[in-house]
């Protein structure tokens, strides 16, 4: 007899498992996968993105899902004890760009590593290959699991398997059906920090080039709803990059309606102060052909697709365009439009949006309000948060909690 079963070797998972051993509870970690921490091998570019240097309330503002939930969870173990966490362990840890929090050795195989020491040190029973089939629950309580190999009986069980993103590392939505099963509702799934699909052909010849301090606005049936500065990145499909992936949500919750992306790709000048620099350039090359004269005021990438969009003649020289001609180059350069189609999906989504109900689940200890004994942790439940580190934060401090609590 466990004390915790744990379903699921994620960042949630290993973090409750070792905390509540560390207790001297007799735990059990349940992966499905050949080998544990397998997502997190992959999250921040294989750099991992650990969390966020801001202030706890700024963590709850970046979570569009269920922020508040996650109060008592962040404030009983919060972003600076997670690297104090890890500093013991031997992983320091660095803060770039945006209050991103990384391994100073940038090897997000440093986190698992660290992770796995923590859980062996302290007498974790580890079954990989080991998937979760089915909870044993009797009279309103958890009994233990079944697997596809036996069966395990347990005080206490955690369901931190994680969602439905990027199905490759294990996420395959079947906790959804295990939560299901004894009763839990189910908030509708969406891929969420995921790239978005475009109509427009000629994104393709850009593919691989990244736009820096740019601003991207999401309309949606015309209405403009979210507006992002940052970076991003053209790909063969369409865009991508940190400000297309905080858009993303507000996409996948909106496919069926009319989508747009508006880029200014020199948000930092006023339309007057624009104008003013695109003159000086005309100036500049005066006896130049168009195609020769934005050099100093484009990605040389960009430069041909722009001209296409306009209606200026690239042959033409620049000190024939006219001023209509050149207000509409700086419509195009403050204004330039996407049709979005579609998003990747969950094959590409970095979270997933929806989840267990979180009405169902008690927010100071993480335990299910149908059944006593099972807890949830991490991606499962309905939380997600933008890019920034915030999402696993809030994975390790869900499973700190859950750790604790058993």
């Amino acid at each position: 007899m466990y004390d915790l079963i744990v379903a699921g070797g994620g960042a949630a998972g290993m973090m409750a498992a070792g905390c509540a051993a560390q207790r001297g509870k007799k735990v059990l970690l349940l992966e499905k996968n050949e080998q544990l921490g397998k997502k997190l091998l992959i999250t921040g570019k294989g750099r991992c993105n650990l969390t966020n240097d801001c202030d706890v309330e700024e963590i709850i503002e970046n979570f569009p899902g269920n922020g508040k939930f996650l109060y008592s969870s962040l404030y009983s173990f919060s972003n600076w004890q997670l690297r104090e966490f890890f500093s013991k362990l031997g992983v320091e840890t660095k803060v770039e760009r945006g209050g991103r929090v990384f391994p100073t050795s940038d090897s997000a195989r440093d986190i698992v590593e660290a992770l796995k020491r923590f859980i062996k040190e302290n007498g974790v029973e580890v079954r990989l290959k080991e998937a979760v089939e089915q909870l044993m629950v009797a009279d309103g309580e958890v009994k233990g699991v079944k697997t596809m190999n036996d069966s395990y009986s347990g005080k206490n069980i955690l369901l931190a398997v994680g969602g439905a993103a990027y199905p490759t590392t294990g996420s395959s939505g079947d906790g959804y059906q295990l939560a299901r099963q004894v009763g839990h509702n189910i908030i509708k799934t969406r891929p969420s920090l995921v790239p978005l699909e475009v109509k427009e052909e000629w994104v393709t010849k850009l593919q691989g080039l990244k736009l820096k301090n740019v601003t991207v606005t999401l309309t949606i049936a015309g209405e403009e709803v979210r507006e992002e500065f940052g970076e991003m990145l053209f790909t063969h499909f369409g865009v991508s990059g940190p400000i297309i992936l905080t858009l993303s949500r507000e996409v996948a919750n909106n496919l069926n309606r009319e989508l747009k992306l508006k880029i200014n790709l020199k948000p930092a000048l006023s339309i007057e102060q624009l104008d003013e620099r695109l003159q000086r350039d005309f100036a500049k090359y005066s006896r130049k052909q168009f195609k020769n004269s934005l050099g100093d005021l484009l990605p040389k990438g960009l430069i041909p697709i722009m001209i296409n969009l306009s209606s200026i003649p690239e042959d033409k020289f620049v000190n024939q365009i006219t001023r209509e001609e050149r207000r509409e180059l700086l419509e195009l350069l403050t204004c330039l439009e996407l049709t979005i189609t579609g998003t990747k999906g969950f094959r590409r989504a970095i979270v997933t949006a929806g989840g267990i109900d979180t009405e169902e689940i008690d927010p100071s200890t993480l335990e299910s309000k149908l059944v006593e004994g099972l807890y949830f942790a991490g991606e499962i439940v309905d939380i997600d948060a933008y890019t920034g580190g915030f999402n696993l934060q809030a994975a390790f401090s869900m499973g700190h909690v859950v750790g604790n609590q058993v």
